[in-house]
């Protein structure tokens, strides 16, 4: 008898009903299901699943079932969002459902804009009460009939011509459906958090994460016309304590980069997690955990909100700056300014760190460690509540950069706007890729300390997943993906897809059956490795 999911657990509390013979729990106060139900998995962006059937001892023998192609040569950086036994994936310009089963095509539409994006990337669909929401890079936000595939409104919320683009996966809550803009390292480009209306897609409030005025704009303190407020992007997706109604915001850099020069001091909200009550839009608290950044290293990926086997009320954000953080969020409550009431409780790393204190000089290029492609990039930590582990990707790549001298350096719309005295590699010289790695490190949610580490031959940057049977799935940029031990880290399974693993692996159960399924096939002109078309690949016990 295949075993269903685990409910007991108090996380796991929420309104189960039964649709198309498969088991649905909804997301409420971060509840688990069965279904993969966002971008993260739950609301709470903790990665989690309950589903039992695939275990330890018998995972070995995971075969795969099916493969959706989308015949289609992108960023494919997206996981599928899954319901009641249909899955839906996104591209940069299209949507795709199939039957999560055997992979058969049930509808596909498509939103195609010009100029195209260069990154080619999107993150994937919210769902909620039929309907799937998503952004595209001409920085529209549209929703569509889960059933038929049909848009039902689209609403542009930014200015591609700016340097603007939207990759994030919304959220979807109470009627509201949250987004937000890329473009933080392009010149005079911040960051806007909206909260659009799920039924037509008004904008019910918007969040500027650098202020028009008050103490966080007065933290900017170089800004002029040639110098002005930069940074704050929105890149990857947000997370929520649902119960209580707030949002949680990862925001970018401050920007030029790498001129600390000209962005000293805190550049608010930049580089934050921020909290907002998701009701109104009003700023209830924030915390910083990298200051002073002059390495690209954002706050980019939905922190965990989880509550450690200690009662501990965490934001576990993973960040670029290769640092697992552990932030205490009891203290979120509405104040006046909003400033600062977040604590860190530790900063655990995950990857090589090097060099992180050198400052950067006009007359010679400094390598430092996680470059600026390095840390964890667009995917956050699993969590296993019955473990209290936390699990962590994390990139091992260096970076050198060499600043252009300030009086040569002048911003262009549209153009990035980071410092480096070299146009062809705006961003750094990257180390050789025989160079590069990957870390999986599993932390107590606790106190911070490292219980394993697994080294991967590549960065590891798709989505990893822990199941309430103590496994941990993942993939790399070679194509494999593997399925750790949540104990010990020993691998206990690995299949190789051929393709760059670069949106990740969830589970999910449909018909009474346990799947695992990775999106394979990136292809980026930022991130050398090879894949063919982007590919849903299904694997499930025989």
């Amino acid at each position: 008898m295949k075993k269903k999911a685990r409910r007991s657990h108090p996380q796991w509390s929420g309104a189960c009903l039964l649709a198309a013979s498969a088991l649905v729990c909804t997301a409420h106060a971060g509840a688990q299901s069965v279904d993969w139900m966002s971008y993260n998995g739950t609301l709470s962006a903790d990665r989690f699943s309950p589903l039992t059937e695939i275990t330890r001892s018998n995972v070995s023998s995971l075969r795969q079932v099916c493969t959706f192609d989308t015949n289609e040569h992108t960023g494919f950086q997206a996981v599928p969002v899954v319901i009641a036994g249909t899955a839906y994936i996104t591209t940069d310009t299209a949507t795709y459902a199939f039957d999560a089963t055997n992979c058969q095509p049930r509808w596909h539409s498509s939103h195609v804009y010009s100029p195209r994006s260069e990154l080619a990337n999107n993150h994937g669909v919210a769902f909620m009460n039929g309907r799937l929401f998503r952004t595209s890079n001409d920085v529209h936000a549209y929703a569509i009939d889960a059933k038929t595939g049909n848009t039902l409104w689209d609403v542009s919320f930014g200015n591609p011509s700016k340097g603007e683009s939207a990759p994030i996966a919304p959220l979807a809550w109470n009627g509201l459906v949250f987004v937000g803009n890329a473009g933080g390292d392009t010149f005079g480009v911040t960051g806007r958090v909206y909260a659009l209306d799920a039924g037509d897609g008004h904008v019910v409030w918007k969040l500027n994460v650098v202020p028009d005025t008050g103490e966080a704009r007065r933290t900017w303190t170089k800004e002029s016309p040639k110098n002005p407020p930069t940074g704050g992007g929105l890149w990857t997706s947000f997370s929520m304590d649902a119960g209580n109604g707030i949002l949680y915001v990862p925001a970018g850099n401050p920007a030029p980069d790498f001129v600390l020069s000209l962005h000293p001091g805190l550049n608010l909200y930049t580089n934050a997690i921020i909290a907002i009550d998701a009701r109104t839009g009003r700023v209830l608290s924030y915390v910083q955990p990298t200051k002073g950044d002059f390495h690209d290293w954002d706050i980019s990926a939905a922190p965990a909100v989880i509550i450690t086997r200690n009662g501990k009320q965490l934001l576990a954000t993973a960040g670029k700056s290769g640092l697992l953080y552990g932030i205490d969020r009891s203290a979120a409550r509405a104040t006046d300014m909003g400033l600062g009431t977040f604590k860190t409780l530790y900063a655990t790393p995950t990857t090589t760190r090097s060099n992180v204190a050198t400052p950067l000089t006009t007359k010679s290029w400094t390598r430092f460690c996680p470059g600026t492609q390095g840390g964890t990039e667009w995917n956050g930590p699993a969590y296993n509540p019955d473990l209290n582990l936390l699990y962590v990707n994390a990139v091992d790549w260096c970076t050198s950069v060499k600043l252009q001298r300030l009086d040569t350096l002048k911003g262009e719309p549209a153009k990035p706007w980071t410092g480096v005295d070299d146009e062809k590699a705006a961003f750094g010289r990257f180390d050789p890729k025989a160079k590069w790695k990957g870390w999986v490190s599993a932390i107590d949610a606790d106190n911070g300390k490292v219980l394993w580490k697994y080294q991967a031959p590549t960065p590891l940057l798709g989505g990893i997943t822990a199941t309430a049977s103590e496994l941990v799935f993942s993939g790399d940029l070679n194509g494999d993906v593997f399925a750790l031990d949540g104990r010990t880290g020993k691998v206990l399974w690995r299949s190789a897809t051929n393709n760059a693993i670069g949106g990740g692996v969830i589970t999910y159960m449909a018909g009474g059956r346990q799947y695992v399924a990775v999106s394979a096939g990136m292809k980026s002109p930022i991130w050398p490795v090879n894949s063919e078309s982007a590919r849903v690949v299904v694997y499930a016990l025989p």
